[in-house]
């Protein structure tokens, strides 16, 4: 067992980042981390949720998971985000949870931890470089320690991964998306336990 406490935070619609989440909080067991699985709050309209068979299948197919709080942010000392692209940027559920974060940030609680994060688009080129970028800036002003996977691994050069964190076409986590996937976490565990 590693030193590292790793929170795998994620908002998922249709499951794509869910699964994504998954894996990642697999193979930081697998490099020792502590890991807590934890979705963000729901912020859509139950009515619309409701309304799309699939959105609500998931949204019920994950009421079990924890709901991330400011808490789990202190107890963790690495961090990894997965959800969706929106226009370019993080889906409005996880901003609206990295809303929540002042009192924490405004304390320190969140500088000096790893943080690592991934995404999915409707399309390759979707938007999702950016969305990346878009949290890293975020974290940066928490003074978080990056650690983006670079090109640090065969599994990056293949349809799953990119220098900023492992991205998937919505509902396709392939093989080279689950190995990207897999040396991004064990990586953010490496640095997370060498920080702590």
């Amino acid at each position: 067992m590693s030193n590292v406490k790793l929170a795998v935070v994620f908002y998922s619609t249709y499951g794509t980042n869910h699964r994504m989440a998954e894996i990642v909080a697999e193979a930081g067991r697998a490099a020792g981390a502590e890991v807590r699985l934890l979705r963000v709050p729901e912020t859509a309209p139950q009515a619309v949720i409701d309304g799309q068979d699939a959105w609500k299948a998931q949204a019920e197919k994950t009421s079990d998971i924890p709901v991330a709080t400011p808490a789990d942010m202190e107890w963790a000392n690495a961090y990894f985000f997965s959800a969706p692209t929106r226009f370019g940027v993080s889906a409005s559920q996880l901003r609206a949870f990295i809303d929540t974060l002042g009192g924490v940030w405004g304390e320190g609680k969140l500088a000096n931890k790893a943080v690592s994060a991934s995404t999915s688009a409707g399309n390759l080129h979707g938007g999702m470089e950016t969305t990346l970028i878009g949290l890293y800036t975020t974290m940066m002003h928490w003074g978080a320690i990056i650690v983006a996977p670079g090109f640090t691994d065969p599994s990056l050069f293949a349809a799953g991964g990119n220098p900023y964190g492992t991205v998937a076409v919505a509902g396709k986590v392939t093989d080279e998306v689950t190995a990207a996937l897999t040396h991004q976490a064990k990586r953010l565990v490496d640095v997370a336990g060498k920080l702590a």
